[in-house]
């Protein structure tokens, strides 16, 4: 493993290893190969059902998954999957979800689907994808995912085959008894044939049963999860897969490490950037739990998991880290060097407490689903600029650009402006599956606009201002809440705060921000309205409602879910102004509208008519209909 420490570090590796002649396989099953036949006998992937140290745990070499690989490919080969053919699969952290990641990829093209997703949205993605193939959880106590995935494979008739994988499996003891008792029913009202995974994977031979594809080509579909509401399938290539793999393991990972990594395996952070560099270095890599940091104890047990496999690297987002701070150091860490740290900003002062407390260097970096990931990383062994995210990697460049009258222009140094990305991960013209969603996504041709806001400084550190659609409008006014997120992160009672604009009649949006608390805090709404008017810098920016809530809402990778906040906000809003108007009606919810945006539900609390409510609502940028008939109103 060979590290860098400065920009001029990785330029000279750019030039040195031009990507056409270091790409190290054509296909994943090569690449995959070829770490088997170096580091066969070495761990490969290690997961533990439940999240106490001495738990038990499963643990395959690469010889081990090489073989589970193979037969997962040739069983989804044996169902008709083909090179352009689907397989989702709609699963918590296992094992078999590593393995039916890379084996549909193999065979045909894999398609994550996050299992917290409700039904109707998980049957979109699979109508999206046309899925042929879905591989998915047999019921389980405590777990409602089979349910989910056959209430959606109602709505998605294509689907031809059902996979089911059992987690009884790892079970030992009483539990291994009891839970075939505890087993919750599923109606299942699709016509899909339903198979058992493990036993119909036993059938398959060792060997590739047909010829592994001849190149580059889609391999996998991946939908965003973030922070905009409506997901948009993303096409990944062998080349950019193979390209984040290279990347992990030129500058961080050996055969050598063991990686932490309690992220699911349906997001790109998890898939892409450790797997595939794990895939390329030989490294080990540790997968707690089914729902990674999410499953119970993780973080009561975090330290001691450390412990247990000797960890090198954790792979964590800021959401994670506010809560390992919650928790004492309770055993031997001294194995770990790095905690890699992504998927959303981290706050200033949660980096300074976090390396205050535990002693860890604490690495940000930057990607995106739409670039198959990696973008930029600050130096493991170099100078890290607190708040930025690094020095964009070699072959990946990294432009800032604005549109004006007469097209796209580069930023000076130091302006903000939209980054835009091109990289062997970026497939242009192609990012989406939908041909309408990629109009517009590139500046000459070229460079995929993230739609994130930042800025180069002069060593080539990139700095994220903000993101274009997360901005606040007061008035014309643009205000970031970044800044107001950092001042409340500075408090010693926040462990994590969310800022979105709340309607206002008068300018628009007026900022407003939502914290979760660390435990055994006591601070007051009131308190840090007055916090934030003393150190956020910019007065515009200063909320004047701040509301805390037990758990601010994240996706499953830790990023604060936007959307939810700004339907809390748009509700709160409008339901004072309809109290206080003494109009006879209030929000039910705020739905997400593919053409509108966000659209302000109402029922009728008494008699009232369509202009009283206008007359109210109609000051509001924000669009609203009756729950019980559609149409908008406004």
């Amino acid at each position: 493993m060979a590290s860098f420490v400065t920009r001029q570090d990785i330029l000279d590796i750019e030039a040195a290893e031009p990507w056409a002649e270091v790409q190290p396989a054509a296909t994943l099953y090569e690449l995959l190969t070829k770490t088997t036949n170096a580091h066969g006998d070495r761990p490969a992937i290690s997961y533990q059902l439940f999240s106490g140290p001495k738990d038990a745990a499963e643990t395959l070499t690469w010889r081990a998954f090489h073989e589970q690989v193979t037969r997962g490919a040739n069983l989804l080969r044996s169902l008709g999957v083909g090179e352009t053919d689907t397989v989702a699969y709609i699963l918590p952290n296992c094992t078999e979800a590593a393995t039916v990641l890379l084996a549909g990829c193999v065979a045909g093209i894999a398609n994550p689907v996050n299992p917290l997703l409700e039904a109707d949205q998980i049957a979109a993605i699979l109508r999206e994808t046309n899925a042929k193939v879905v591989v998915t959880l047999r019921s389980f106590p405590k777990s409602d995912v089979a349910q989910k995935v056959a209430a959606a494979l109602e709505q998605a008739p294509d689907v031809e085959t059902v996979l089911e994988v059992d987690l009884h499996r790892y079970l030992t003891g009483l539990k291994r008894f009891v839970v075939p008792f505890l087993r919750p029913k599923t109606k299942v009202g699709h016509r899909a044939r339903i198979l058992d995974w493990t036993a119909a994977l036993a059938k398959q031979p060792r060997e590739l049963s047909f010829p592994d594809a001849g190149g580059d080509r889609v391999a996998a579909y991946f939908h965003t999860g973030g922070t905009t509401g409506m997901p948009k399938v993303a096409q990944h290539r062998y080349s950019g897969m193979i390209y984040n793999g290279w990347i992990g393991q030129r500058l961080l990972f050996s055969e050598q490490d063991n990686i932490l990594c309690p992220l699911p395996l349906f997001h790109v952070f998890a898939c892409h950037v450790i797997l595939m560099a794990a895939l390329t270095s030989g490294a080990h890599v540790i997968f707690p739990t089914p729902q990674g940091y999410r499953g119970a104890g993780v973080f009561d047990n975090i330290w001691k998991l450390i412990e247990r496999w000797k960890i090198t690297f954790v792979i964590t987002v800021p959401t994670a880290m506010s809560a390992m701070l919650q928790r004492p150091v309770d055993a031997d860490v001294s194995s770990v060097q790095t905690a890699f740290v992504g998927s959303s900003p981290l706050p200033l002062e949660l980096f300074r407490r976090f390396e205050a407390k535990t002693g860890v260097t604490v690495v940000e970096g930057y990607g995106l689903t739409e670039c198959t990931c990696l973008v930029s990383c600050n130096p493991p062994e170099g100078e890290k600029r607190i708040g930025s995210v690094g020095i964009p990697f070699m072959h990946t460049d990294v432009r800032i650009m604005v549109k004006d009258g007469d097209g796209p222009r580069d930023c000076e140094t130091g302006e903000v402006g939209e980054i835009c990305v091109a990289s062997p991960g970026v497939d242009a013209g192609h990012t989406y599956t939908e041909a309408a969603k990629n109009d517009g996504l590139y500046f000459h041709d070229r460079y995929l606009r993230t739609g994130d806001l930042g800025r180069l400084d002069a060593e080539g550190y990139l700095w994220i201002t903000g993101r274009a659609k997360d901005l606040i409008i007061r008035g014309g006014h643009n205000i970031d809440p970044a800044l107001i997120e950092e001042a409340l992160a500075g408090h010693e009672d926040v462990a994590m705060a969310g800022a979105v604009g709340q309607p206002d009649a008068f300018s628009g949006e007026l900022p407003c921000a939502y914290v979760e608390l660390v435990a055994g805090a006591s601070v007051t709404s009131n308190e840090l309205v007055s916090y934030c008017q003393q150190h956020v810098p910019e007065r515009a920016a200063r909320p004047k409602y701040v509301e805390i809530l037990d758990e601010l809402p994240k996706t499953a990778v830790g990023k604060v879910f936007k959307p939810d906040l700004r339907r809390r906000a748009i509700a709160r809003v409008y339901n004072g102004a309809l109290a206080e108007a003494g109009v006879a009606a209030r929000v039910v919810r705020v739905v997400e509208d593919r053409t509108r945006g966000m659209v302000a539900e109402l029922e009728r609390t008494g008699e009232v008519t369509d202009a009283a409510v206008t007359d109210v609502l109609g000051h509001y940028t924000r669009p609203w209909q009756w729950a019980d008939r559609g149409g908008a109103k406004s």
